[in-house]
């Protein structure tokens, strides 16, 4: 539907490696190795997700391998000392694991990554059920999109103001607005609709109002 969110469950990977409390180290470093990925869930019971080991969490094992780290060190870094000690995944994750909803939309997936400073986000349903993973790529998968398929998007947004006619033209998912409009401070409007649209890169005007004056 035009003008619709783009959602998790659209761009979510639903095959996802992952784990139980009791996997081991060097199966975990194997299955992230196998899989090509940076984190796994890990997982109890029917599948509800208790927590994530990413790499973050393996690499203090070799961080501090051949070092005696000092007093300082030891008091700021408890949490990496104690997982470079650690052997298996309920000793190595990161709990409660930060996780986003099938019906997320992408903006909100993002800013939960951006938050919690991580790359993947397990997906999961109203009661903590692992439905697959969500990554940085697969947010990035909405610029892909066909020019045309956003042109159409765009000007089922514009034709809800009254901003037409104006001629919509998009060129690598940059939007450009051109014509002439009787109110100009609908232009600000129009650039918020348009950047709503999953896909957009920018926004150009080239806009006249009755005056001939040039809205940019």
């Amino acid at each position: 539907m035009h003008g619709s969110p783009h959602i998790v469950s659209g761009v979510m990977t639903h095959t996802v490696a992952s784990i139980g409390r009791r996997a081991n180290f060097k199966e975990i470093v194997e299955l992230m190795e196998q899989w090509n990925v940076s984190a796994l869930p890990v997982l109890e019971g029917e599948g509800r997700v208790i927590g994530v080991v990413s790499e973050a969490d393996l690499l203090p094992k070799e961080e501090f391998r051949d070092s005696d780290p000092d007093r300082y060190t030891q008091l700021q870094r408890l949490s990496d000392l104690a997982k470079a000690g650690a052997v298996t995944a309920e000793e190595l994750m990161t709990t409660p694991a930060v996780t986003i909803q099938a019906n997320a939309t992408l903006a909100q997936a993002a800013r939960v990554m951006a938050h919690a400073k991580v790359k993947r986000l397990p997906v999961v349903d109203d009661v903590g059920l692992l439905k697959g993973v969500v990554s940085r790529g697969d947010l990035l998968k909405v610029f892909l999109r066909d020019d045309e398929e956003v042109r159409r998007e765009v000007v089922s947004y514009l034709f809800r103001a009254p901003l037409s006619p104006v001629r919509v033209n998009v060129h690598d998912g940059i939007v450009t607005l051109a014509g002439r409009v009787r109110d100009t401070s609908l232009v600000p409007v129009a650039a918020r609709l348009v950047r709503a649209v999953e896909g957009v890169v920018d926004v150009e005007f080239e806009l006249r109002g009755p005056a001939g004056q040039l809205e940019r």
